[in-house]
């Protein structure tokens, strides 16, 4: 059964279901709850030893489906390859590691349109540094900007210069790591996109540019159709560049039309069979994020296989991301799903964002007039032709296509994903 475009939508990561005081247990803040919910409070992570026990047990009771009848992956992700992540899961690998890595970092938590939203802040030593804030998508996380944050705040070191710097702001998306569940409907990209205007806001910018890839895209185009003041552009890595007259064709999967130049060809091809072959997780996740979510949530291994398998698929790793973001890397990001059980919240952000990520007309680019520059790399879902994107975006300002990387740029090539990001923005720090 093919999934069409229009209920697809490519992204995602999210958090605790649990108010404030309970989630207490999962980090440190002051003593005093009663400060006005503007307030931002520090914060650390501290997951009880008996929730990391209590994976490794269940990681231990997982009953395995037989072998795939193929030799390929062409029926998911293959058995060997999946026990042998969760062999190492359940026997080899420390969450504590990841923990005390990020509560070295500056992280916050703040009260935005009634929710808690969890967020990473590093600011730069160098003067002038240009604040940017970073937005993940699904499979991945906040984990996924960690390792750029060094080159984007402190560029001198990684090759860059003093005037290269940013001021890095890392929130989870409200259902994804350690930000607040919604309890209501509505929590759409619009709505996150205004939560994050506030909270740069809060955090005392008043000028500031955005970036994101996957679920990041979406929410960074709605940030920029909504063009609040301060916000000089924003940059893209999965950009909506669908022309409209292709969207029904491509979900066909019908031949490419006559006319294509080899760009376009090679897009049409990389979507046609994507969505022909591949999306059926999206269709899942937008019409059934609940369902979806006892799965998620109820099995370690189940987890790991459904988000192991995107992780795979869209890195550049011919299949084994290990090689590129790691092993341990993968790992934590499955992991902070799993403790802060955001299976099935941060599916239902695509139920919420019903629209097809890739398609133009969907995302109403064309009402976009802030700056925006596209990145383009080489193992992405599809590789956003030039013309497409011109076509989309009326403001387009800086097109390039990456060297190396894939779905997420940043987690896989954080210098490559930073070089980028300073040459989008450089035009953007006069204003």
């Amino acid at each position: 059964m093919k999934t069409t475009l229009s209920i697809i939508l490519l992204a995602a990561t999210y958090a605790l279901s649990i108010p404030t005081i309970v989630n207490a247990q999962y980090y440190e803040t002051p003593a005093s709850f009663s400060t006005l919910n503007k307030e931002i409070r520090p914060f650390k992570i501290n997951i009880p030893q008996a929730k990391l026990d209590q994976l490794k047990e269940r990681i231990a009771q997982t009953r395995f489906p037989d072998r795939e009848t193929v030799k390929d992956e062409s029926q998911g992700i293959q058995l060997a390859q999946l026990k042998d992540l969760v062999s190492y899961w359940g026997t080899g690998y420390d969450w504590r590691k990841l923990e005390k890595k990020l509560n070295a970092l500056p992280q916050y938590v703040t009260h935005i349109d009634g929710l808690d939203i969890q967020f990473i802040h590093v600011r730069s030593k160098e003067t002038n540094a240009l604040p940017l804030i970073l937005t993940h998508g699904w499979p991945g996380s906040p984990l996924e900007f960690i390792d750029a944050i060094g080159p984007l705040t402190d560029p001198v070191s990684y090759g860059g210069k003093a005037e290269d710097a940013f001021d890095v702001i890392i929130p989870a998306i409200p259902g994804y790591g350690f930000s607040e569940i919604p309890k209501e409907i509505g929590w759409n990209p619009d709505r996150v996109a205004k939560a994050w205007n506030v909270l740069v806001k809060r955090l005392g910018y008043t000028k500031y540019v955005s970036e994101g890839g996957d679920h990041g895209s979406v929410i960074s185009d709605a940030l920029a159709r909504q063009a609040p003041s301060g916000l000089l552009g924003i940059h893209l890595t999965m950009p909506a560049t669908i022309p409209s007259e292709l969207v029904k064709p491509i979900n066909a999967g019908d031949p490419a039309p006559a006319g294509l130049s080899e760009d376009e060809r090679n897009a049409y091809v990389a979507l046609s069979t994507f969505f022909g072959k591949n999306a059926a997780y999206g269709g899942m996740m937008v019409t059934r994020p609940q369902t979806t979510g006892y799965l998620l949530s109820d099995s370690p291994s189940a987890l790991a296989a459904f988000l192991y398998e995107k992780i795979a698929e869209w890195s550049e790793s011919d299949l084994h991301p290990e090689n590129v973001i790691g092993r341990d890397a993968i790992l934590d990001d499955i992991t902070l799903y799993w403790l802060t059980n955001t299976g099935a919240s941060s599916s239902r952000f695509y139920w919420e964002n019903s629209n097809n990520n890739f398609s133009s007309d969907h995302q109403k680019t064309k009402d976009i007039r802030v700056p925006v520059a596209i990145s383009v790399f080489p193992h992405e879902i599809y590789q956003a032709p030039e013309s497409w994107s011109k076509a989309a975006y009326p403001s387009l300002y800086y097109y390039h296509k990456a060297p190396k990387g894939g779905h997420f740029a940043a987690w896989e090539q954080p210098q490559v994903f930073t070089e980028e990001l300073r040459a989008a923005f450089k035009p953007l720090r006069l204003h």
